[in-house]
């Protein structure tokens, strides 16, 4: 398939999504059902996954959600044990379960020091251990069969200090340090054709950040005039514009690209913004 579109083929893949039924982990999933994966949503609502399945199915009935909490290790050994009865193996896992966390989001008016510590726990725990559980339960499965991929979801906010998401800042950027060492261990201990990487997405409005960066008349806030100064595409990202970079990160088309964190930010991370 040398030099041939294939290369950048997914189909037929298992491909293993945790977020499922977000926003961007739905969007994903979606992306893959149109090229022909077979797609595992892992999400804890199970009324969000079976709505999500049941419109999935409609493009490709090669489409399951297994309700499952990232954080809870014996309900990912419990979905990887399903994943492997029904398909045998796992080829590709995304993990995108995590967001931001409302508690752990500072208010304009709102100190540092007066954040709720739980809040601070969960948001670091829901985007840091909802990775590393994941890709230590389920990349077993691809560790021992010696092919695949793990992709993360890394921020914009690991580059440089974001006001008001210290928690999602901090986590995030533990989310890059695992992805290179995971890719390291992997490579050395499994072979060339077991891949880690992450993407870091730029700025897209979607549930999580919607009141940070538009007002409820839809303009947008303070916060948003100063992103799109810094970045130089000079708008917002779409959700859809995450799937054709997941999509090369899971074919052979990158077959010698392991530990990376590729941007997909109109520029912003490039742009010292004069």
């Amino acid at each position: 398939m040398n030099g041939s579109n294939m290369d950048f083929g997914i189909k037929g893949k298992v491909i293993v999504v945790t977020g499922g039924s977000g926003v961007l982990g739905g969007s994903m999933a979606q992306h893959f059902a149109q090229v022909g994966a077979k797609v595992v949503l892992i999400g804890r609502s199970l009324n969000k996954l079976d709505a999500q399945v049941e419109n999935l199915q409609r493009i490709n009935p090669d489409i399951i959600g297994i309700s499952c909490d990232v954080m809870d290790v014996d309900s990912l050994r419990s979905a990887k044990q399903e994943i492997l009865d029904r398909y045998g193996h796992i080829d590709v896992l995304i993990n995108a379960a995590g967001g931001n966390v409302p508690g752990a989001t500072q208010k304009e008016d709102q100190e540092i020091f007066d954040l709720d510590l739980s809040e601070i726990d969960y948001a670091m725990d829901v985007n840091l251990k909802g990775s590393i559980y994941p890709s230590l339960i389920f990349g077993e499965a691809i560790a021992a069969q010696g092919a695949g991929s793990i992709i993360n979801i890394s921020s914009m906010a690991t580059y440089t200090a974001i006001t008001r998401v210290m928690s999602y800042s901090v986590a995030k950027t533990g989310v890059n340090s695992f992805t290179q060492w995971m890719a390291a261990e992997m490579a050395r201990r499994f072979g060339d054709k077991v891949r880690v990487n992450a993407i870091a997405p730029g700025f897209f409005i979607g549930d999580q950040n919607r009141k940070l960066l538009l007002n409820e008349d839809g303009s947008l806030t303070e916060r948003s005039e100063k992103v799109i100064a810094k970045t130089p595409m000079g708008r917002f990202g779409e959700i859809t514009e995450l799937n054709g970079v997941v999509q090369f990160l899971c074919s052979e088309a990158a077959s010698f690209v392991t530990g990376v964190v590729l941007p997909v930010d109109g520029g912003f991370s490039a742009f010292s913004g004069v």
